[in-house]
């Protein structure tokens, strides 16, 4: 019989989670407290921009293999529940918030048929799975906890859960390891690396995975700090270490940093925990990550004040990139925005735009400017700013652009773009970590 599973919480990570197991020929239902959510995602639509995710959730409803709902007895005889809820920074707090999860868990627990598991993949601290199984067990003895992580990467997330690089579970029974074996048995024969671990193990190696690529992250940035400061050029530096096998070149592009509703939340609430733990020490080089991530975002204003002046009122300036990343409407802790919101503070008229990212940007931060073309964006503009490594701003044609401008002076934030081509269209160029003159 074919397995049935039930997704609590269709955000980002659920809504995902939910169209990739429907496509593998599982029948899934999506369970969501949220009215409004649960009908625009039964009509096919996705709330948020993710590539391929919207043709596959509408293909796997038209199959009759996916439904949502608000009701969670329709999901009481599925033999999986995957709770993917979201675990927000608490307010004045590093910590955690983790109401959200315990929510799901006592909604669904005293439901559960007998022999089904109930599986985490939120990101929570370490102890939380098993308080949560003991939790579990006194509502309904009758059912299991198991921990299966999620690595998705926005941009990536349909990829990353159809063809993940590997399969990490938190189990204490072999019957709960054969039940998501069940589930996960295309990724095991197309050879997915699985890891059995204990609850606490699996609930790590999420936080693990991001606070290393987080350090890597600021560590170039911190890099980028000193090659300024020296005369060098951190992306040849990048290049150079990333040759080395043991480093590799991934996420040493030096720029404005990580942001997101991941990596930041998620080091903050693993060095919280820690503290909780008694081990502050072992984490204490989180903070200085957070430190340099933040401080590469000063940096870019500093830059801004060095090439129109200490008081920016009245000066206009085009921020080309409002996401985290690109590929995703994601705003959550987005440097490009935090950059936008202090130079406005500062006086200066701040004008936005991005291919996906303006409704949530405008919606956050309606004090902001933002156009519906690059076009508008960069018209009069006393300086430029590239934020956010879209495609479609690497193929601007700086030559075309540089009569819109007031001032011919970009900065780019990514160093992503042609350095050479954006100078000899006769631009001033700067990017944190390179000199003006390189």
């Amino acid at each position: 019989m074919t397995l049935r599973v039930s997704v609590i919480g269709t955000g980002y990570l659920g809504a995902t989670h939910a169209a990739c197991i429907a496509s593998l020929g599982f029948e899934v239902v999506g369970i969501d407290v949220d009215p409004e959510k649960i009908a625009m995602l039964a009509g096919g639509k996705v709330p948020f921009y993710e590539p391929e995710l919207e043709e596959l959730l509408a293909a796997q409803i038209k199959s009759g293999k996916l439904t949502f709902s608000t009701n969670f007895q329709d999901a009481a005889d599925a033999d999986i529940h995957f709770i993917c809820v979201g675990t927000p920074q608490q307010t004045g707090s590093l910590a955690a918030d983790l109401k959200y999860v315990d929510a799901a868990l006592d909604a669904i627990a005293p439901i559960a048929k007998a022999g089904s598991l109930v599986v985490g993949k939120s990101t929570v601290p370490v102890g939380t799975a098993q308080r949560l199984r003991e939790r579990l067990i006194s509502l309904n003895p009758a059912v299991d906890l198991a921990w299966n992580p999620e690595f998705l990467r926005e941009g990536f997330a349909v990829e990353d859960t159809l063809k993940p690089n590997r399969l990490v579970v938190g189990v204490v029974s072999d019957a709960a390891e054969a039940k998501l074996k069940e589930l996960y048995k295309s990724n095991l024969d197309a050879n997915t690396p699985w890891v059995r671990a204990d609850l606490p193990t699996a609930e790590l190696v999420k936080v693990a995975a991001n606070s290393f690529l987080a350090t890597k992250i600021s560590f170039i940035n911190a890099m980028a700090e000193i090659c300024e400061a020296a005369g060098g050029d951190v992306t040849v530096l990048a290049k150079a270490i990333g040759y080395d096998p043991r480093i590799g070149s991934r996420f040493l592009q030096a720029g404005i940093g990580f942001g997101g509703g991941c990596l930041p939340k998620d080091i903050r609430a693993f060095m919280a925990r820690a503290d909780e733990l008694g081990a502050t020490q072992a984490l204490e080089f989180l903070r200085e990550i957070d430190s340099i991530n933040l401080r590469a975002r000063s940096r870019v204003i500093e830059l801004v004040r060095k090439d129109l002046a200490d008081d920016l009122k009245g000066k206009r300036v085009a921020v080309l990139g409002a996401a985290f990343k690109p590929d995703s409407d994601d705003v959550r802790d987005s440097p490009a925005l935090d950059i936008s919101v202090q130079i406005q503070a500062a006086g200066a008229t701040v004008v936005i735009h991005d291919p996906k990212a303006m409704k949530n940007a405008e919606k956050r931060f309606p004090v902001l400017n933002f156009a519906n073309s690059i076009e508008d964006c960069l018209k009069d503009a006393d300086i430029v700013l590239h934020l956010t490594e879209w495609k479609i701003y690497r193929e601007i044609n700086p030559v075309a652009v540089k009569s819109l401008v007031k001032n011919a002076v970009i900065i780019d934030g990514r160093n992503s773009l042609d350095r050479e081509a954006w100078q000899a269209a006769g631009w001033k160029f700067r990017a944190l970590g390179r000199s003006s003159s390189n």
